[in-house]
């Protein structure tokens, strides 16, 4: 049996000299990124999805007047006038946004769960359980990408509705006329635009990894 000193010398010769243990790491760097970039992505979506101003019929964009996704138009004898929110689906004007808000909504909330996860893989420690975290959201925001794009291309088909001719002079699909394009449906754009590195950020979240994540790219 060793005594107390060579059981001391045997440990520390099982222990480089000058190493430090190991502590586990509670986030990495493009891990916590990676989970508020999809947090405030996800926050541009849900203000992008209920702004009334995705396109703004001339002269009346200061009254506050325009169409959005969601928008319920009151018709007095004199014509529509002004927005009184959001309705019920039928009174989308047209099927091209009414597609729209399906595939908006729809890539809105994978944009969530894909939040929720990276805040779960962030949370959890380094190992199996964090990897399948981080592949599943990225799975999850590449299909909230595409669906997502998918509702802001259908949208400008909604352009050769009556009901935006009537406010819109000239229009037609993908040309808006006399009126002007909001800011509801450019942030959409740009949110899908940054959403595109979401799962690019997942193949590197994993604390401690040999290898990117097997997360499939969109490119």
């Amino acid at each position: 049996m060793l005594s107390r000193p060579g059981a001391e010398r045997g440990a520390g010769a099982a222990r480089p000299a000058g190493s430090l243990p190991r502590r586990p790491r509670m986030c990495s760097g493009v891990g916590c990124f990676w989970a508020l970039l999809s947090a405030g992505l996800l926050a541009a979506c849900a203000a992008a999805f209920l702004s009334p101003a995705w396109l703004l019929p001339p002269g009346r964009a200061a009254a506050g007047f325009a169409f959005g996704l969601l928008w319920r138009c009151a018709e007095p004898p004199r014509g529509c006038h002004g927005s009184a929110g959001p309705g019920r689906f039928a009174d989308i004007p047209s099927g091209s946004w009414q597609a729209s808000a399906v595939l908006c909504a729809g890539g809105c909330a994978l944009l969530a769960l894909g939040a929720l996860l990276a805040l779960l893989a962030v949370l959890l420690p380094a190992g199996a359980c964090e990897r399948r975290a981080c592949i599943l959201a990225g799975y999850v925001q590449t299909a909230a990408v595409f669906i997502m794009a998918s509702g802001l291309l259908v949208y400008p088909f909604g352009f050769n509705s009556a009901t935006v001719k009537r406010f819109c002079e000239n229009s037609d699909i993908y040309y808006a006329g006399d009126c002007q394009i909001g800011w509801g449906y450019m942030l959409a754009i740009v949110g899908v635009m940054l959403s595109v590195f979401l799962p690019f950020f997942a193949k590197y979240a994993p604390k401690e990894h040999i290898s990117p994540t097997p997360i499939p790219t969109i490119l």
